[in-house]
């Protein structure tokens, strides 16, 4: 029953969509109808509110390293790794926007870090170089949801690698799209409106 409990308040801590919240009370409109129609931080930037889009970076990351912090402190290692999953999964399929939600990618990077601090801070540093070489911030997403299972098996073994291979996953499933525009070299760069 706890790890059941866990499980459900790390899908409804996930599942607030903060970047829909601050862009609203901040009068920029409804995130889903700018730029991509992501309802994570990399969008907001693209209403040019440098602050909107780092609070919704910070809380969104938030949300995961939360759920993972409450549930270890409560229940114990399964728990945190069923709570942290499931924060992810409430980010990409907010029970409040009808299942519509962002591509996970800082609640991914929350939900890593307090699982694993070395293996959080290992996948912020890729994500941060990839970003400062390419640019990109999709193709930063994607290089750090390929390389953390295999760190996640080198640091800690088959639970961790499986639990950051099933979140690797489904970033690359939701970020199609964005794979075709930088195999056609139409995908944004970092910042752009």
């Amino acid at each position: 029953m706890s790890l059941i409990l866990w499980t459900v308040i790390g899908y409804l801590l996930g599942s607030i969509p903060f970047g829909i919240v601050i862009t609203r009370s901040l009068g920029l409109g409804d995130l889903r109808q700018i730029g991509s129609g992501n309802i994570g931080a990399t969008n907001v930037l693209r209403t040019g509110n440098k602050g909107a889009a780092l609070a919704t970076l910070l809380l969104d990351t938030g949300k995961g390293a939360i759920a993972v912090l409450l549930a270890r402190w409560a229940a114990g290692d399964d728990a945190a790794m069923l709570a942290g999953a499931a924060a992810f999964l409430g980010h990409l399929f907010p029970v409040w926007l009808g299942f519509k939600g962002g591509k996970g990618v800082a609640t991914f990077l929350g939900t890593v870090l307090a699982l694993d601090w070395r293996l959080g801070l290992a996948a912020c540093g890729i994500w941060l170089v990839a970003a400062l070489i390419g640019r990109i911030s999709s193709l930063s997403a994607l290089v750090v949801a390929a390389l953390t299972p295999f760190l996640g098996w080198w640091l800690d073994g088959g639970r961790m690698a499986l639990v950051t291979a099933f979140m690797a996953a489904l970033i690359f499933i939701r970020h199609r799209a964005n794979i075709e525009r930088i195999m056609s070299g139409t995908e944004p760069k970092i910042g752009k409106r």
